[in-house]
């Protein structure tokens, strides 16, 4: 996975089996016994991550061959684009690598074809070593077990222009926090530029809907549920903000690239990001940077949203004791620490987020964005299911686009979206 100014803006990619793959789910493909010598080769797959981290994964491999003699690691990366058809032929072709940087979407469909080894039955002794919300992102719903170590977790706040703000007459000391604050606010802001500034670049998502409080699926997995009044009540007010030039008008065709663009130059009032964006800020936009403000998620719900990345174990590697190793050793502890430092992500390892590093101020925008941020993780919930693929997100947008556009009505547009959601939930396997 790549790791950018956006960190987690791509993360969650979509992979779809053919169904010849599906088995009956489990550990189907292969035994979960784990258990014997660590010794031999297996490979090793990661997402996008050579060219920023090549030395730091080069020395954590050679210190665990140098632990575990007898054992070679080759490690292998995939560029961003195409991982998850990368990862689809290769569970269809018998060649998945032993050890694999997945997302949740990614891994759910490799659990179910019975490629995503339990690691529940596998290696339940490692469980307590994590946070509790980590060690369950990777499980799927109607499947028993877990199906990947937690890897890294991500959060962001949001950023705030404070010009903006006062030319508005708003409280620039006082941003909104939740989704009824953020709507009256970037009315007036509209309203007194002309609709020059918008506050929003983006359409919402899943995770908006999650954190405006939506139920977004059925306690069985088998069913979307965004579509109740409160989604629509959500689509209603983003209908009015569209129309109001609240909203931007090309945010039905937005990329995080473009929104970020869009709040350099001061179009926007408002945007997610991450400490990463704090030197960008310096760097190319010091009026902004003198003028921004930094504050928590929008979320009706008191809990912001976060992602989850992990490292999956192949059921049917023929070295599992190594690879289960392996896989540990990358997201134990003190890994996990030292990969932190080196980039803008979060352990997922029980305690690790109350290390001074992640809860001492020293003055710095960049700390106070990590302190909150690891402040904010130890509540956070990963508001998007497990088995909503790329292709639902597209449904979802698409009929989201149409509402804004007059097209149809929101319950019509988030009607649609679910029964599209739906029919592509039952091919999955």
């Amino acid at each position: 996975m790549r790791i950018s100014r956006r960190a987690f803006a791509a993360a969650a990619v979509a992979v779809v089996l053919p169904l010849s793959a599906c088995g009956s789910g489990g550990e189907g493909g292969g035994s979960s016994d784990a258990s014997g010598k660590v010794e031999g080769d297996i490979t090793f797959q990661t997402w996008n991550l050579r060219a920023n981290f090549k030395p730091y994964f080069e020395g954590l491999i050679a210190e665990f061959e140098k632990k575990n003699p007898g054992t070679r690691v080759k490690w292998v990366d995939q560029p961003a684009e195409g991982y998850a058809d990368k990862i689809s032929a290769d569970a269809a072709g018998g060649t998945l690598p032993d050890v694999v940087n997945v997302s949740p979407d990614l891994v759910a469909p490799l659990a179910k074809a019975g490629l995503a080894l339990d690691l529940d039955k596998a290696a339940p002794q490692y469980k307590k070593e994590y946070l509790p919300g980590a060690w369950a992102g990777h499980r799927i719903p109607g499947l028993p077990g877990t199906y990947a170590f937690p890897w890294y977790l991500n959060t962001g706040p949001l950023f705030y222009n404070k010009s903006l703000f006062k030319e508005a007459g708003l409280d620039a000391e006082k941003p909104p926090t939740t989704y009824d604050d953020l709507f009256a606010d970037a009315l007036q802001l509209a309203k007194r530029s002309g609709g020059k500034v918008a506050t929003l670049a983006n359409v919402p998502t899943i995770e908006d809907f999650g954190r405006y409080g939506v139920p977004l699926m059925n306690k069985e997995g088998t069913a979307f549920t965004f579509n109740d009044g409160k989604g629509v009540e959500l689509l209603t007010k983003y209908k009015e903000l569209y129309d109001a030039k609240a909203l931007d008008p090309q945010a039905l065709t937005a990329t995080p690239e473009s929104s970020g663009k869009k709040f350099l130059t001061g179009a926007v009032a408002m945007n997610p990001g991450s400490a990463l964006d704090l030197g960008n800020f310096k760097k190319q936009a010091p009026s902004l940077y003198r003028n921004i403000g930094i504050t928590d998620q929008i979320t009706s719900t008191g809990h912001v949203n976060m992602y989850v990345m992990g490292v999956m174990v192949n059921a049917q590697s023929k070295r599992k004791p190594a690879a289960v190793a392996f896989a540990h050793f990358v997201t134990d502890a003190a890994h996990q620490m030292s990969f932190a430092k080196k980039v803008a992500i979060f352990p997922s390892t029980a305690g690790s987020l109350d290390d001074p590093y992640f809860t001492k101020e020293d003055g710095t925008d960049e700390t106070r964005v990590r302190v909150a941020a690891a402040k904010s993780l130890k509540t956070a919930v990963n508001y998007t299911p497990v088995l909503f693929s790329e292709q639902m997100k597209i449904a979802l947008r698409n009929e989201v686009a149409k509402a804004l556009q007059g097209k149809q009505s929101p319950k019509e547009a988030l009607d649609n979206a679910v029964k599209e959601c739906d029919r592509l939930l039952t091919q999955q396997g």
